[in-house]
């Protein structure tokens, strides 16, 4: 390899590289390819982390904010706009990515958003102008800071579907939801990132709309839902599908307490499901009992949006009442404690989707 920076040594240029922050990214890669090359390497991401350059950063389906959903004629009631927002944690700057070249106007509704190495996955939803429902899938690189067109996800056009993408970063899977006639799925698909490719795996026992899928421990948990006969009854249960035996290996009858949300169930790297339940925010370890670890802030109300940020924080994103700024509190699991996050005002929108990525 050439020299990445003249009269330097390659380590030592290497070390420059690793500490530019992610948003200056496209521009060092259009420098020379050599650029390219390392900062697309899978080693320089890792080198990054071990050394801690790397920015820890939050991505979002986010409502705009002073958009008026309402008004004395039925035309001027709508849904609000999505767009795609980020919070470097670090630093706490907080941003937008550039809009889905085909959808200008707003995010799909209740599309998925999974993350692949340095790669945003946005999946499904709903067409914000005709609400048609959309298998299409986007990528996202901030490599590049480019959008793609993905492989349309295969079979019936679903909705609601639980998601998750695997400890790797390689594979987004989805699960459930239901078809354009409101029946509830069992199949569950697998998108290799990658490869562009989707594969179909075996179905699960039950029909789950509006599920929520988790990631942990080498399996896909596929929790709560509704089955077609039970529409809005939400089960409490849970089924496992391990990827190393390709087949599903577990059923819990009563994962889910009372008052719980599966909306609200995450899990971390350290083997623990965390899980919201009324006011309080419970953890435990797979086949164990759920503990209390801590109350929600007082001014978290209703459902909050959830996810793990690393080994031991947990992000809690809600509000009082549903027209109140959306609030950003921060749990440190293992003191226990809460930190809130300042969000700007035109980031306090309600949040739809939300992942966590390491850049």
């Amino acid at each position: 390899m050439a020299q990445l920076i003249p009269s330097l040594p390659n380590d030592i240029a290497t070390e420059c590289l690793r500490r530019l922050p992610f948003q200056h990214f496209p521009a060092a890669t259009l420098a020379c390819e050599d650029w390219k090359l390392e900062i697309e390497s899978p080693e320089f991401s890792q080198g990054r982390k071990v050394a801690g350059y790397s920015q820890p950063t939050i991505v979002m389906a986010l409502a705009r904010v002073g958009e008026k959903t309402g008004g004395s004629s039925q035309k001027n009631l709508r849904s609000p706009t999505y767009r795609l927002a980020f919070c470097d944690l670090k630093t706490g700057t907080w941003g937008e990515l550039q809009p889905i070249p085909e959808f200008s106007k707003g995010l799909p509704m209740f599309c998925r958003l999974a993350v692949a190495g340095l790669n945003l996955v946005v999946i499904g939803g709903w067409d914000p102008e005709t609400c048609r429902v959309s298998n299409a899938v986007f990528i996202y690189s901030f490599v590049s800071a480019t959008w793609r067109r993905g492989a349309d996800m295969p079979g019936v056009k679903r909705s609601l579907f639980g998601c998750a993408s695997d400890i790797n970063g390689n594979k987004v899977y989805v699960a459930g939801g239901h078809d354009e006639e409101k029946n509830a799925l069992t199949s569950v698909l697998g998108y290799d990132v990658a490869k562009d490719d989707w594969i179909k795996l075996p179905d699960m026992a039950r029909e789950r709309d509006e599920c929520n899928a988790v990631f942990h421990s080498g399996k896909i948990h596929v929790i709560g839902g509704y089955s077609t006969e039970a529409q809005g009854v939400f089960d409490a249960s849970s089924e496992a599908f391990d990827l190393g035996e390709w087949r599903w290996v577990q059923m819990q009858e009563n994962f889910l307490g009372t008052n719980m949300s599966a909306r609200t169930c995450v899990a971390d790297v350290n083997g623990r499901f965390c899980v919201c339940q009324g006011s309080e925010v419970m953890v435990a370890y797979e086949d164990a009992d759920w503990r209390r670890v801590a109350e929600l802030p007082v001014d978290m109300g209703g459902v909050p949006a959830c996810v793990m940020m690393g080994r031991n924080k947990l992000l809690v994103i809600g509000s009082g009442k549903s027209d109140d700024p959306h609030m950003f509190y921060e749990l440190d699991l293992e003191r226990c404690t809460w930190t809130k996050l300042e969000a700007p005002k035109q980031h306090s929108g309600h949040v739809q989707s939300i992942c966590f990525l390491e850049i």
